[in-house]
């Protein structure tokens, strides 16, 4: 009985445990039931959510699609305050080598690339110094882009006499060149692998373009063999497209490289706006580009005031150089036909004949002066301040651009462009690119020295047949006009080296300006 007792009991409880069993399950059922619909509506909720977001961000895209591409025609056809990106119309000076202009410089819209059939690769090796690598550049981008070929950033002449090992990247903003000109032509720091190691075996048509060439022989005769062999590479680039006669949009676009994408490197730009700001902490100040350096002499065969011993080291030197052609030059017939760079004694008298203020801040843009201090004693009793980025800056500024006689040539050309006034004693690359550069800017005054009156103004007054009232009123006569004010290109049909150079002034990109200003100006 007992035991029948405890089995009932034990089912009794059994059942009970199933019960409750069963009404947890249905509890948990319906929870679960009860979650499930609320996950639902959650999901609901985020699908809603997503596709606004989507809806958002697709407008966002459309607008700033529709923002890009009116910047785009804004270049071409719109109001400046569209306009992305300096056009070569613009004036803007160099603010960023200006005193109180801010080194950051805002954030721009990248123009679109340019989309089209590309027609192979195109190699360039620069020769000679900066300013003639410089312009160089700008006539190799116009060829590539008119051929419709895919530019590699140019090489730099490193067997020169200077002998700088500098690459395009140590002197040159290269990413900035680069997308700058993105819209106009494609640029690769290097060919594709395929064709690197093709070249790398010596797999490439290699020639010298002719110099002073049409744009139209560039398409004749250098575009078929781009297509022919994929890669050409031109080894020389000095002066080999015409300074006239070319299509406005090749002329526009030089210019365009020039004055634009051709940036030097933050590191050139930042100790060039130091030395502005030394000179103009103390007032205005003049650039002299004394080319009165070895190696042009040397080269010209000028040798006005050196001693023998100074010909005679110039004459060997003319000598150790192969591809310098001339050898045997008449030195007082040269310099007679203007072809010299006037002596620093030659230049102490001619600026103070133009009435140059004795105080003003004198800096030599210049290598080393040769004869050193005895050449240049009488330039510095008739202008005293006279300064030099080396006796401006700390040598630790100046470690790093030593033996690079480019970077230091640039930081001259930053000065050279912010100066009060320009004068240069030769005719050079130099002097010809600075001298456009400052057109460019606005017609800023450059004193262009006519050599040949000069030499002859000069030798008269040493003579004694001239007083110096009558010399200083023939010198400021002749230069009158000679002060970097507006004027078309000469031109002189098959003597293309005996016209006016395009880089010196590049009149097609130049803003008109109030000539009667320009030539009222005082010195």
């Amino acid at each position: 009985m007992c035991r029948i007792g405890e089995k009932s009991e034990f089912e009794g409880r059994e059942r009970n445990r199933r019960r409750w069993g069963l009404s947890v399950m249905g509890f948990k059922a319906a929870s679960l039931g009860v979650s499930r619909v609320e996950k639902l509506k959650s999901s609901m909720m985020s699908r809603s959510r997503m596709k606004l977001w989507m809806i958002r961000g697709t407008t966002s895209i459309l607008l700033w699609t529709c923002v890009v591409q009116l910047m785009t025609l804004g270049e071409t056809w719109g109001p400046r305050v569209l306009k992305g990106w300096p056009s070569c119309f613009s004036q803007e000076s160099t603010a960023a080598f200006a005193v109180n202009s801010s080194p950051e410089v805002p954030a721009r819209v990248l123009p679109p690339k340019r989309v089209y059939k590309n027609n192979g690769y195109l190699m360039v090796s620069c020769n000679g110094g900066l300013n003639q690598m410089r312009s160089a550049i700008c006539d190799m981008v116009s060829i590539a882009r008119y051929l419709n070929v895919t530019l590699i950033v140019p090489e730099l002449d490193k067997t020169s006499f200077w002998a700088d090992p500098s690459e395009f990247q140590d002197i040159f903003d290269v990413d900035h060149f680069i997308t700058s000109l993105r819209d106009e032509v494609r640029i690769l720091r290097e060919l594709p692998p395929r064709l690197k190691r093709r070249v790398e075996l010596g797999m490439i048509y290699t020639m010298p373009p002719i110099s002073w060439s049409d744009i139209s022989y560039y398409h004749n005769q250098i575009l078929p063999l781009i297509r022919k062999y994929k890669v050409v590479h031109l080894n020389r680039t000095d002066a080999r497209l015409a300074n006239n006669g070319q299509p406005m949009e090749i002329q526009k676009l030089r210019c365009k490289v020039n004055f634009g994408a051709l940036k030097f490197t933050p590191q050139i730009e930042e100790l060039g706006r130091k030395v502005i700001q030394l000179l103009r902490q103390k007032g205005p100040f003049m650039v002299l580009h004394l080319r009165y350096e070895m190696d042009m002499l040397a080269f010209s065969g000028c040798s006005q005031g050196c001693n023998k011993d100074e010909i005679d080291e110039l004459t060997r030197m003319r000598y150790a150089y192969p591809w310098w052609k001339e050898k045997i030059i008449n030195s007082d017939l040269k310099r007679k036909d203007g072809l010299c760079p006037l002596t620093p004694e030659e230049t102490a008298l001619t600026l103070r004949a133009l009435d140059i203020d004795s105080s003003i801040q004198v800096y030599i843009a210049a290598g080393e002066i040769y004869g050193g201090q005895r050449r240049m004693a009488s330039l510095a009793a008739a202008y005293p301040n006279l300064v030099r980025k080396e006796t401006l800056l700390e040598p630790s500024d100046l470690m790093f651009f030593q033996n690079h006689s480019s970077q230091m040539a640039a930081l001259d050309y930053l000065v050279s462009l912010e100066s009060d006034i320009f004068v240069p004693t030769y005719d050079g690359n130099m002097a010809k690119v600075v001298e456009g550069h400052r057109r460019y800017l606005g017609y800023k005054k450059t004193i262009l020295l006519d050599r040949k009156l000069l030499v002859d103004l000069i030798d008269q007054h040493t003579a004694g047949s001239l007083t110096w009232d009558e010399f200083s009123k023939a010198v400021k006569e002749a230069h009158a006009e000679r002060m970097g004010n507006p004027t078309k290109r000469l031109v002189i049909p098959d003597r293309p080296k005996e016209e006016d150079y395009f880089y010196s002034n590049p009149w097609e990109c130049l803003e008109p300006s109030n000539e009667d200003e320009t030539l009222s100006s005082s010195i």
